[in-house]
């Protein structure tokens, strides 16, 4: 059994103010000394970025979709093992409190990953132009899951002493404590575009400075005492922590491929996990830019090219001609998934990208947004075909054509994404701590 200090915030709705009030939480805690190990319910990216800016440990995700309920708790220890023991856990939900995939009751939602941690939740209200209902709209969140213990309350955008006093004597009347009361500070905001905040890499010195000022903020008015002895209320964890040295089932022997992975401000869709189990498989991972470094690392093998904005940086992108001719050409396995499928066709917005793929991309009007239950369609460097697999989509691109002869992917009676020679491209963000498998197969292809 092991004690671990943990709280998830959560809210009624998007919008409420979760992540600044979870990254102040994180940055006031640590400035108390303490370790904390930041998480994510869903599949974001961005947010975590700004939780391991606020913590100075990376940000991972907890999502039973992607990995499955067993593996919650086991990579929930993980994160907060390294790289040393925390002191507390602090998890941010997704959406509303109870909004998970569509049409599953509540699966892979904030309340659903709350009870798998056995977690009490603080509740964030935007309480702008609300007054007593805000009592009402506790209790029902409440009493909708009594499984889903609501340990107290942060009151977001309070107006005024007199609307603090309102909402404190009202939420006194159904006994749930008030552990803070936030005043509106629109200066303190992380500014967001088309998929959410921008993130972190993109404006790393005005994010540390969003992140000390949401620390102040909330050193001033959360109850840092309260929420820790909330925290510390959570019973002990008896399942053992994520292992990914026995998640792929150790390396893979010989020699340690090269494995090259995407970073930099255009490229900062990635799961902690990811370079964990390459590393366990028996690679060497080694990060590279593709608007900054003229050529891959040195005795690359391999090349995983994940997520990100690459629409923002297409100018950039495009400029360096010498790293898109040697994707053009690169013989070893690739790994591609939404921004890097973007980057690898023929162009992007009318940009010339590398022409590894043959399709143009263009930035459209359209979200496309939601879980996927997909089958691989061909064999690849990461999956054999007929794998099921479960991942998400989360983009206003399209590509044409949307598919190859030889698709990535199978769901919805279609085929999606492009299996070409070694070269793996699609829209689907999958997350490999749910299917090591494809770590292992990666390795492998880059050291034959």
């Amino acid at each position: 059994m092991t004690a671990l200090p943990r709280l998830v915030v959560a809210a009624p709705a998007s919008g409420h103010g979760k992540t600044t009030v979870t990254t102040g939480l994180l940055a006031a805690l640590r400035r108390r000394g303490l370790a904390v190990s930041p998480h994510k319910v869903g599949p974001d990216y961005i947010d975590p970025g700004y939780h391991a800016l606020a913590a100075g440990r990376p940000g991972r995700n907890l999502d039973p979709w992607l990995v499955g309920e067993e593996l919650v708790v086991p990579l929930l220890r993980h994160g907060a093992s390294v790289p040393v023991p925390a002191d507390v856990a602090v998890v941010e939900g997704v959406m509303g409190l109870h909004d998970g995939a569509v049409g599953r009751a509540g699966y892979a939602s904030t309340a659903h990953v709350a009870t798998l941690v056995d977690a009490p939740v603080l509740l964030v209200l935007d309480t702008t132009a609300q007054g007593r209902s805000a009592a009402a709209l506790v209790l029902g969140m409440r009493a909708f899951d009594p499984a889903v213990r609501i340990g107290g309350v942060i009151l977001n955008r309070v107006g005024s002493p007199r609307h603090e006093t309102l909402l404190r004597d009202a939420l006194a009347e159904v006994d749930v404590p008030v552990l803070g009361a936030v005043t509106r500070a629109v200066e303190v905001a992380a500014p967001a575009r088309h998929l959410g905040l921008v993130p972190v890499a993109e404006r790393a010195p005005e994010s540390l400075a969003v992140v000390e000022a949401l620390a102040g903020l909330v050193e001033a008015t959360v109850d840092l005492d309260a929420v820790l002895a909330l925290a510390r209320s959570a019973p002990p964890l008896t399942v053992d922590a994520w292992d990914p040295v026995t998640a792929v089932g150790g390396p893979t022997g010989g020699d340690r491929p090269v494995v090259a992975v995407a970073a930099g401000a255009a490229f900062t869709f990635s799961y902690a996990e990811t370079t964990e189990l390459l590393t366990a498989a028996g690679a060497t991972v080694a990060p590279f830019d593709p608007l900054r470094d003229p050529a891959l690392p040195a005795g690359t093998r391999a090349v995983v090219i994940g997520g990100g904005f690459p629409e923002v940086h297409v100018e950039a992108l495009s400029a360096n001609t010498g790293l898109r001719a040697e994707l053009a050409d690169f013989a070893g396995p690739v790994v591609a998934e939404c921004a890097g499928l973007l980057y690898l066709g023929r162009s992007l917005d009318g940009v010339p990208m590398c022409g590894r793929l043959d399709h143009h991309a263009r930035m459209t009007g359209r979200l496309t947004l939601g879980y996927r239950e997909a089958v691989a369609a061909t064999d690849s460097p990461v999956h054999p075909a007929g794998e099921p697999v479960r991942g998400h989509e989360f983009h206003r691109t399209v590509t044409d054509p949307g598919h190859g002869d030889r698709p990535a992917w199978h769901w919805d009676g279609t085929g999606h994404g492009f299996v070409t020679g070694q070269v793996h491209a699609s829209y689907l963000h999958t997350h490999w701590a749910g299917h090591p498998r494809a770590a292992r197969r990666l390795v492998e292809a880059a050291a034959r």
